[in-house]
């Protein structure tokens, strides 16, 4: 059972995240959680670190906002980085990332998923088969639903950190 809370990598942020690391595992399609991890909760837009860090990976990776938020929140920033979407994903539950490798014929072995929670991005990528990357979350600021797993979370890693497995801070590559 721990093994679904390990992440592959774990990383400050997205703009810490080994990505040439990815290219040399074979991986061609990143899966980045909207929420905590590419913008704040609230953020209506992107800035212009993010908008260079997205178009950067385009040129070696497949991007996809996978995202629990609906769709009309997850598309404006679809359109404002122009990559590809899923909204309403239900993570950690495996439909919608099946559906994502088989609507654009990738294998899982080629995905990664990019996300700021072990509850949702890391139970639900390792769930499939994807490589997980935990990223810490950009605020605290969380809507209500993910305060609550915030609240399991910590218990988690505790639990996680007493058992040498996952310590928060103590970045790595590769497990």
């Amino acid at each position: 059972m721990k093994k679904n809370f390990m992440p592959q990598m774990y990383a400050k942020s997205i703009y810490t995240v080994n990505y040439d690391l990815l290219k040399k595992k074979g991986i061609t399609c990143l899966l980045f959680d909207l929420d905590n991890t590419l913008v704040e909760p609230h953020a209506k837009h992107v800035d212009e670190k993010l908008k260079k860090r997205i178009e950067n990976l385009k040129k070696d990776f497949l991007i996809i906002i996978f995202s629990n938020s609906m769709k009309n929140r997850v598309q404006t920033f679809r359109e404002e980085l122009q990559v590809e979407m899923n909204h309403t994903s239900l993570k950690p539950h495996a439909y919608s990332f099946r559906k994502v490798l088989k609507k654009y014929h990738l294998k899982e072995k080629e995905v990664a998923i990019i996300g700021d929670q072990l509850f949702t991005d890391v139970i639900g990528g390792n769930n499939v088969g994807i490589m997980t990357i935990l990223v810490d979350p950009l605020t605290t600021n969380d809507f209500l639903i993910t305060k609550y797993n915030r609240y399991r979370e910590e218990k988690k890693f505790k639990q996680l950190q007493e058992q040498g497995l996952l310590v928060k801070g103590q970045y790595y590559d590769e497990m």
